[in-house]
């Protein structure tokens, strides 16, 4: 199925009433994970020693910047309570209309969030507005409509990209991709996601049981060494990508 028919058929209130149910949620019942346990570490927090002002949007459970020192922004009050026990500063707000100031932030993050809003342009205007210039920015998207699966629209995506697409969206608000890495942590069995999915729609207690002690530490465990190539490179069969950009200047 192609990306316009889903953002054309989806109303930006469905998509915000449809993902703050699922992940709000997910997130009552999920345990947070640091950031020292993804495959984005090494990086990240070698670019966090040199960039104090940083920003992650919508990091939900699954944050990937220093706890210490970050302004976290997501829509969900049970991700806000969370970070906040963990003592991360994190406030209430949405992609498209970040409650920051004007180029205050010289590090960003923005994983698995693009995919989920109608108005991506906006989304990118916000984060081109809050990045100083030079800044550096962090954000992973699907890639090829025609490999859209049930898996999203279970979690409340509402595009996948064009590589080209992608690439002609961040130049129109100032990116340029540096470098790129496959990146994902979804499973590639249909049938193994079928089966979560009914459990996490049938089955919950059970499901999140499964999901917080063993799916969710074999999946760390097993992540791969981020292999970083020049620019966006060959995407073909590729289902997502982690993107370095740099802020320069955004295009009239």
């Amino acid at each position: 199925m192609s990306s316009t028919s889903h953002v054309e058929s989806s109303s930006d209130a469905e998509l915000i009433r449809a993902n703050r149910g699922f992940y709000e949620s997910l997130w009552s019942d999920a345990r947070l994970v640091g950031p020292e346990r993804f495959n984005t570490w090494p990086l990240l927090n070698e670019l966090a020693a040199a960039a104090p002002r940083r920003l992650e949007v919508a990091p939900g459970l699954r944050p990937r910047l220093p706890l210490d020192g970050t302004c976290f922004v997501d829509i969900s009050h049970a991700a806000l309570r969370r970070l906040h026990d963990r003592g991360a500063h994190a406030v209430h707000g949405m992609i498209g209309a970040l409650p920051c100031a004007d180029a205050s932030f010289d590090l960003l993050c923005a994983f698995d969030i693009l995919e989920h809003v109608v108005d991506d342009d906006g989304a990118l205007a916000e984060l081109a507005r809050t990045a100083a210039p030079g800044a550096y920015m962090l954000l992973s998207v699907p890639l090829h409509p025609e490999a859209w699966t049930a898996f999203d629209d279970f979690v409340g995506h509402c595009r996948r990209y064009e590589p080209a697409q992608i690439i002609a969206k961040l130049a129109q608000h100032g990116f340029t991709i540096e470098y790129s890495a496959i990146y994902g942590m979804q499973p590639k069995s249909s049938r193994l996601l079928d089966l979560g999915q009914w459990y996490l729609t049938h089955q919950r207690e059970r499901a999140m049981w499964w999901y917080n002690r063993v799916l969710m530490p074999v999946a760390l465990r097993f992540q791969k060494t981020l292999q970083w190539r020049d620019g966006l490179g060959d995407t073909q069969g590729v289902d997502e990508v982690l993107l370095r950009c740099r802020y320069r200047q955004a295009v009239d």
